[in-house]
């Protein structure tokens, strides 16, 4: 076991005989661990282990695995909050925080904002130190759980919502172009777009509907605040459960203590009192909610584009059956004419054409006046216009 302090980092293994082993676990997975007094561990650690040191169940810590795709969920437990937010997949207690894969591209800001919101600030460190009004300090700051919950709906809030402003970027200007020009290229462009569009929707949607239905539940709420339910736990059992990890550890007992007076304000005003973790929800809830509004204004920017195209492309089809009529009567008449002057211009002798050769000219003249009567009523003008504007589309 490699161990630091100072917020350095520390990597706790198995037994260096079993680690080849533990390598090459399927269940063996990367977590960094940051506690109330700042220091903070990598683990690489299978889920039993980390089964035994939350104490959730099996289901829990499945839907926080990145090879399953479960949607997103803010679940309160008797002693840990677990959260599979997109990226973010923790499990947050009332004394530590444990973040999965914090390697990764998207994890490692939420690591630096733990870092940055969790660490104590220096007048805490001397207001513990000099033992000066540092319980009232307590008191009055927030619960571990709830700063780390909130560094968390901070972080998915952000994302989500740079997500959006980074497709309204893309998809307005893509309409604009479908609108002055329907090319294929440009409906395959923005066909893609609304796939993007219809999936972080749904994205949106259910973060906003997890934090619904916590607000819409007090009883979901207060379970979530884990500093009241440790107030009112045994000290000693709690410690036990922790040895196997911090052996020796000379912070645990702080730990405990600091988390119990942190809210034991609260618990002897009232223990169903959820005011403090509805505030920041809904703070929250309003800004995945204001997302969630933006999406919907460009889906509905996306139906009136799609309205307007269909009108387009319904006059064009009108226009193209008004041409196909002018040319279907026009072939008409003049089989007509091609018939009368076919039947005239037979060499076959007629005792009725004699001394009146006038009359294939007369006759021919005649027939070519009906054809152009009865051509339909549209000038040549029409038939050129439209005539211009379709033959480039093709």
């Amino acid at each position: 076991m490699m161990m630091g302090g100072g917020g350095g980092s520390f990597v706790v293994s198995a037994d260096p005989g079993m680690a080849g082993l533990k390598k090459k676990s399927t269940g063996s997975r990367s977590w960094i661990l940051l506690d109330a007094s700042g220091e903070e561990k990598m683990l690489d650690v299978d889920k039993h282990v980390i089964m035994h040191r939350v104490q959730i169940h099996a289901r829990d810590l499945r839907i926080l695995d990145p090879d399953l795709k479960y949607p997103s969920a803010i679940l309160g437990r008797e002693g840990a909050i677990v959260l599979n937010l997109e990226h973010i997949k923790a499990i947050i207690t009332a004394e530590e925080v444990l973040l999965r894969e914090p390697l990764k591209e998207k994890v490692i800001p939420v690591v630096e904002e733990l870092r940055r919101k969790l660490k104590p600030t220096n007048e805490d460190v001397k207001e513990s130190a000099a033992h000066h009004d540092a319980e009232n300090a307590e008191e009055d700051e927030s619960p571990f759980e709830f700063r780390a919950l909130e560094v968390a709906l901070e972080a998915i809030c952000s994302h989500l919502a740079a997500r959006t402003v980074e497709l309204e970027t893309a998809f307005y200007p893509a309409l604009d172009t479908l609108t002055s020009k329907i090319s294929s290229r440009n409906l395959d462009r923005v066909r893609k777009l609304k796939g993007q569009m219809n999936s972080l929707t749904a994205r949106v949607q259910k973060v906003r509907d997890e934090l619904e239905q916590l607000l819409d539940d007090d009883d979901d709420m207060a379970d979530l605040y884990l500093s009241r339910k440790l107030a009112g736990a045994s000290p000693t059992s709690r410690s036990g459960a922790a040895a196997g990890w911090f052996l020796a550890s000379p912070t645990i007992g702080s730990k405990i203590s600091r988390a119990s007076r942190a809210s034991i304000a609260t618990i002897r005003d009232d223990e169903n009192d959820v005011e403090e973790l509805e505030m920041l929800l809904e703070d929250y809830f309003m800004q995945i909610d204001e997302t969630l509004s933006k999406l919907t204004t460009l889906r509905e920017y996306i139906d009136n584009t799609e309205d307007y195209i269909n009108i387009q492309l319904d006059n064009h089809r009108n226009q193209l059956i008004q041409l196909e009529l002018f040319l279907s009567s026009g072939t008409v008449c003049i089989t007509m004419f091609s018939l009368i002057t076919g039947i005239f211009g037979m060499n076959i002798p007629y005792t009725w054409n004699d001394d009146h050769g006038y009359m294939f000219k007369w006759v021919s003249f005649q027939t070519l006046d009906i054809v152009i009567m009865l051509l339909p009523n549209q000038s040549n003008s029409t038939v050129t216009e439209t005539l211009s504007e379709q033959l480039p589309r093709w």
